[in-house]
């Protein structure tokens, strides 16, 4: 595994070439031993994976250090990956279970900063319209929207807050989260939906008109 993806926050620039390749080609390329392959790989989708991860867990820190390790653990399982999938998805496979498990584990902490959540709702338009087709412009609608909406997410089951994160932020299909978390489109919908339902009704206080 080269440094860059071990030790850098983002891979360097790829070489053109390797720019120019599909992920296949570039597979092809790292599992006979193109570290500077798979670094494209890396560069491809670092960043939906970081917003991923952090939208789950709402730290910046552990969403990085949860990318990292999917990046790494995808590297040394490569020569399993027998192509059933898109790389893109058996990757957000990868690192969604590892930050589900994570998750879990991290369930006894009780508390977690304000200072830590930092939803960035501008960023996130569906999420953003989710509320303001309900809600009065404000003046400092803005910055109240954000903190709410990460309490909210946060009050979600780790399922719930990873469809909505893989559909809502991310913009995937309800196809992609169904091969990402291994159930079916109906499943995935529902979830979704629930996942909504149960937002509004925790930002109930806030849609109300002042």
């Amino acid at each position: 595994m080269s440094t860059s993806v071990l030790e850098q926050p983002t891979a360097p620039p790829a070489p053109p070439v390797l720019a120019t390749l599909d992920d296949r080609a570039l597979v092809r390329r790292a599992k006979s031993g193109d570290l500077a392959a798979y670094d494209e790989l890396v560069r491809r989708y670092q960043e939906r994976i970081y917003a991923t991860l952090y939208h789950m867990t709402a730290n910046h820190e552990d969403a990085n250090d949860l990318a990292q390790e999917a990046f790494i653990k995808a590297y040394h399982s490569l020569r399993s990956f027998k192509g059933d999938s898109t790389f893109f998805t058996w990757l957000y496979r990868i690192a969604v279970n590892r930050t589900i498990n994570f998750l879990k584990q991290r369930k006894h902490k009780t508390h977690l900063s304000l200072n830590d959540l930092d939803f960035n709702a501008e960023h996130d338009p569906d999420l953003v319209a989710l509320i303001s087709d309900k809600t009065p412009r404000r003046e400092a609608g803005l910055a109240e929207l954000q903190e709410k909406l990460n309490a909210a997410m946060l009050q979600l089951s780790e399922t719930h807050r990873l469809v909505v994160a893989l559909h809502d932020v991310q913009g995937l299909s309800h196809e992609e989260i169904s091969r990402i978390m291994d159930c079916n489109v109906g499943t995935v919908r529902s979830r979704l939906f629930y996942a909504r339902q149960q937002l509004q009704s925790l930002l109930s206080d806030y849609l109300k008109s002042p």
